[in-house]
């Protein structure tokens, strides 16, 4: 369990020079950087002190994953989503998009498919073409203010040889978190159409709406559990995606041999480093999470206010989806906002042609002026 923490969310930390993927983007260019998931915030301290802790220990080599690891995840299971899961289901790896790609990868047979409902983080879209499986993306649609699952699309969409479905829970750009009865209709759906289920869960801890509730879908039942892929990493909540470390939950042996059977030859293991920051965040018991979702919602709030019904409230993540088509920057949303200073994630390769994605996890005085830039681009639609 963590010792205690200090954190200042209105800190600004000067990220630049640092090869920071997020601001080096627009280095030399007067363009703020509100793309990448990311955070502008300091990691907590009880994450830092556990990579120093490892650090005293001279050498960094290979490294297995140590039981403290596992039990602290199952652990952060059993206490978040009242899920007991054994050790022998838990298989760590260096993030979760090589995990949905293994998934993939394991189950793939020559001249399958994939289904995928879009928008979505645009490396799911890849994973087909990684594993030569024709893309079947079938759209979410619009319910006044949450995005859903079309699930007639889905049924029409299925063709022979269909083998996995990709979920993205919560949603990612959409901010969605999908109920216990639409995740029933989803497993019901896999099982009727015998799909293997690969669920990536990364954003689960990222709760904004106080009446949402992340349910792992695996854990609804052991029927939809022994088909399932379920991937987990705490570098969203706790800011440390540049320290991979993930677990895939795979429940059925053989499914588990599958996708251990992948990894040969192509993924490296997790460094002992980011070990020791996931440990530390999977035993973390202070207040840092609530305290960083109250200021999270304290700038969704805030952005709401700007932008309208443009965008739907976002349920979890630190991601707004903000739509702009009718309008006349529709084909080209991400270039009318970098000209104006506000380096946007556009939305063509999310399969969401005429959106932007908003990361609005920064300290406010930064997102204030990043607001002030997007009224100005907006002030040019007329």
């Amino acid at each position: 369990m963590a010792e205690g923490y200090t954190a200042n969310f209105d800190e600004i930390i000067d990220r630049r020079n640092t090869s920071s993927a997020k601001w080096e983007k627009y280095a030399g260019q007067d363009i703020l950087p509100f793309w990448v998931a990311d955070m502008d915030f300091a990691a907590p301290d009880f994450i830092l002190d556990a990579i120093r802790e490892r650090l005293n220990h001279e050498i960094l080599g290979y490294t297995r994953p140590p039981a403290s690891l596992d039990i602290a995840f199952q652990s952060w299971m059993q206490r978040n989503y009242q899920w007991t899961i054994p050790e022998e289901w838990l298989v760590w790896i260096p993030g979760v998009v090589p995990g949905f790609n293994l998934a993939a990868r394991a189950v793939a047979e020559p001249g399958g498919s994939i289904i995928i409902p879009t928008p979505v983080y645009y490396p799911f879209l890849r994973v087909p073409g990684h594993v030569e499986q024709t893309s079947l993306k079938v759209p979410l649609v619009r319910d006044e203010h949450r995005w859903c699952i079309d699930f007639e699309a889905l049924h029409n969409a299925i063709v022979p040889g269909t083998r996995l479905f990709m979920l993205c829970n919560p949603q990612n750009p959409t901010g969605r978190v999908y109920s216990k009865t639409e995740l029933i209709m989803l497993a019901d759906f896999c099982m009727e159409h015998d799909l293997y289920l690969c669920s990536d869960e990364i954003h689960s801890s990222i709760l904004l709406d106080e009446s949402a509730r992340h349910i792992p879908i695996a854990s609804l039942s052991p029927e939809i559990a022994e088909r399932s892929f379920s991937l987990y990493a705490p570098s969203k909540a706790y800011n440390i995606p540049g320290l991979p470390c993930a677990v895939a939950v795979i429940p059925d042996a053989e499914l588990r041999h599958m996708f251990t059977n992948a990894m040969s030859g192509l993924v490296p293991g997790v460094s002992p480093l980011a070990m020791a920051a996931a440990q530390a965040a999977f035993e973390d018991e202070t207040s840092y999470l609530a305290d960083l979702l109250a200021y999270l919602r304290g700038n969704h709030e805030r952005l709401q206010e700007v932008v309208g019904e443009r965008m739907t409230p976002v349920a979890a993540t630190y991601l707004a989806w903000i739509d702009f088509n009718r309008t006349a920057i529709a084909k080209q949303a991400g270039r009318h906002f970098e000209s104006h200073g506000l380096g946007l994630s556009d939305g063509a390769p999310f399969d969401g042609s005429g959106f932007v994605r908003f990361n609005f996890a920064c300290p406010r005085s930064l997102l204030e002026q990043g607001l002030e830039r997007y009224e100005a681009a907006i002030a040019q639609l007329g």
